[in-house]
């Protein structure tokens, strides 16, 4: 009954489950905690609002203008995507606060499984408002459900209030849950290192929006085409440096202190304190990292869990990033969501993030007649495998493999021939719509990052612990490590904290981060607007080689709110700042 608000609506009086109905034991209980869980997976998942409301507005992003809709050209009123972290957190808020109201009535079940329930519920409030307020600002909060009285009128927050109550319920959370090494910890569930790690990425979005204006970031960007001769050809990215903005709303917030917060939450589940435990977490290794039957909670500490060919648990990630295939392995649909070459060209040659992470050879359906395929990226490298060409089109060899199939690979400057990932590509059935692709929401990798990040801008000069923890991550992916000496050193902290940016934007990429990263450091239009290509006649677009608009506003900075919330909430009287 829990699965869909509908299952309470059907007027067959057998057919109905009320919540009294549910019983009063440890397993009402658990149904309670799974009718929460069901919210990502029946509505956020089901219908691709997810990861798409998260995903599809940043600079290393693109793919075909029909998927990214208005939300990818940044036309974020007229698009439904935009709304759907406003709708979706707020009903699974509002369902989790029913459910902690009946949970804390049931009396007939263990207190240690009640309180690992309440828990969960209210980590699961704590990540909605974090989704929440990093999209709109300021935000309304809902101590309990408009059912149990809460009054629907409720105002924006300031967000420093709005940070304060996802501490509280990540900090109460913490103390309630099962440990991930706990015999009655439950696998695809949150557990006490999953707040403790939220709370070292909480502190760092504060810590980041809260530094003052000024401080310097090196991002690699740039025109992503131009022409020579007529022909369109993908430029190489240069690096450029931006001076963040404060984030409006993080001014009161104390930075250093923030960061303090975020390298010792961040360091305890990376083990660096001892006398403090939340369970056990560690990298996994490359090959086992996106291998759905080891999706381990080691590395992978909250992420929504799907089902293969179910039509109301099952999701379209499969399809939109990797494609779905024949069994022959021909795409029929999709990929749509792809990076762009300038993210592609920031990785060591040997590194497994694109070796291994990135598709390099690939046939749609609508070129199995001519015998062809696609060879990505095209670089000289991969044109002679693919080909057996150089750049000048001179044959000089016979392709190698995987390309000496008999096919015809050539490589093309569009939304069908972009940086794909593998990621996702472990599912059941590779060839239906719905599958269960697992999307990652917060992965150990992540908390790493954080600790890096935060030693950085808490040490005047380079810090030696932000470097070892950069050079777990890769180590992991086979990528050259950072040093303070010898070619590429690292001989500034602006230096340091950009190569740690980086790092996040290849580690994390496809993960839904790269918007919110640009945003909390206050670079975000700087950014996207030094995208675009150059024409045949010199001018500029705003296009990218996907054709996306890249161009951006002072109001993209935040998602508009759903005009129906405007117009029905008595407590609210306008929009975010250039949005009706």
């Amino acid at each position: 009954g829990l699965a869909s608000c509908s299952d309470f609506l059907k007027e067959e009086p057998y057919a109905f489950v009320g919540p009294d109905q549910l019983g009063n034991d440890n397993a009402a209980v658990d149904l309670w905690l799974t009718g929460v869980y069901s919210k990502w997976g029946n509505n956020m998942f089901r219908y691709s609002s997810f990861p798409r409301c998260l995903e599809l507005d940043s600079d290393y992003i693109t793919g075909p203008d029909w998927a990214f809709s208005n939300l990818g050209a940044g036309n974020f009123q007229a698009d439904e995507y935009a709304t759907s972290i406003w709708t979706g957190c707020y009903n699974l808020i509002h369902r989790a606060n029913v459910a902690i109201h009946y949970v804390n009535e049931i009396t007939g079940a263990d207190e240690k499984v009640k309180r690992n329930a309440l828990g969960e519920l209210y980590f699961q409030k704590a990540f909605s408002y974090f989704l929440l307020t990093r999209a709109y600002g300021e935000i309304p909060l809902f101590d309990v459900a408009i059912s149990e009285g809460a009054s629907y009128n409720q105002p924006r927050r300031p967000i420093p209030d709005v940070y304060a109550e996802i501490i509280r319920l990540l900090e109460q959370a913490a103390g309630m849950m099962y440990k991930n090494t706990d015999a009655e910890y439950q696998k695809g569930h949150v557990a006490a290192g999953t707040a403790i790690g939220l709370l070292a990425k909480v502190y760092a979005t504060m810590g980041a929006g809260a530094l003052p204006a000024g401080e310097k970031m090196i991002v690699k960007s740039g025109p992503s085409y131009s022409y020579n001769a007529g022909t369109k050809i993908l430029t190489n990215p240069v690096s450029n440096t931006f001076e963040k903005t404060q984030v409006a709303g993080y001014e009161s917030l104390n930075w250093k202190d923030c960061y303090e917060k975020a390298a010792y939450y961040a360091g305890i589940i990376m083990g660096r304190n001892p006398d403090v435990s939340y369970g056990t977490y560690r990298l996994l290794s490359f090959d086992e990292l996106w291998k759905k039957s080891g999706f381990d909670e080691s590395e992978h500490m909250f992420s929504v869990r799907t089902r293969s060919a179910d039509e109301e648990y099952g999701n379209g990630v499969h399809q939109w990033y990797c494609g779905m295939q024949d069994a022959g392995g021909v795409l029929q649909k999709g990929p749509w969501v792809g990076n762009r070459f300038h993210w592609y060209c920031l990785f060591d040659n040997e590194d497994y993030r694109i070796t291994k992470g990135v598709k390099h050879r690939f046939q749609y359906d609508s070129q199995v007649k001519n015998g062809r395929g696609y060879y990505y990226p095209g670089t000289p490298e991969y044109k002679l495998m693919a080909t057996g060409k150089n750049m000048d089109d001179v044959k000089v060899q016979e392709p190698v493999a995987p390309f000496n199939d008999g096919l015809t690979y050539t490589n093309s400057i569009s939304s069908n021939c972009l940086a794909f990932t593998t990621k996702y590509a472990d599912v059941t059935d590779p060839t239906i719509g719905r599958t269960d692709a697992y999307w990652p929401f917060l992965r150990y990798a992540d908390i790493v990052l954080i600790y890096a990040e935060a030693q950085c801008e808490l040490n005047d000069g380079i810090s030696q612990d932000a470097i070892d923890a950069l050079n777990d991550i890769r180590i992991r992916s086979n990528a050259k490590e950072a040093s303070v000496t010898g070619d590429g050193a690292i001989e500034t902290k602006v230096e340091l904290r950009s190569v740690i940016f980086e790092e996040r934007a290849k580690e994390l990429a496809y993960e839904g981060d790269r918007r919110w990263d640009l945003l909390r450091w206050g670079i975000y239009l700087d950014v996207m607007n030094s995208l675009g290509g150059i024409n045949e006649d010199g001018t500029r677009t705003p296009y990218d080689e996907g054709s996306i608009n890249k161009r951006r506003e002072f109001r993209h900075l935040l998602y508009p709110l759903p005009s129906l919330e405007v117009s029905t909430n008595m407590a609210i009287d306008k929009n975010n700042p250039g949005w009706n």
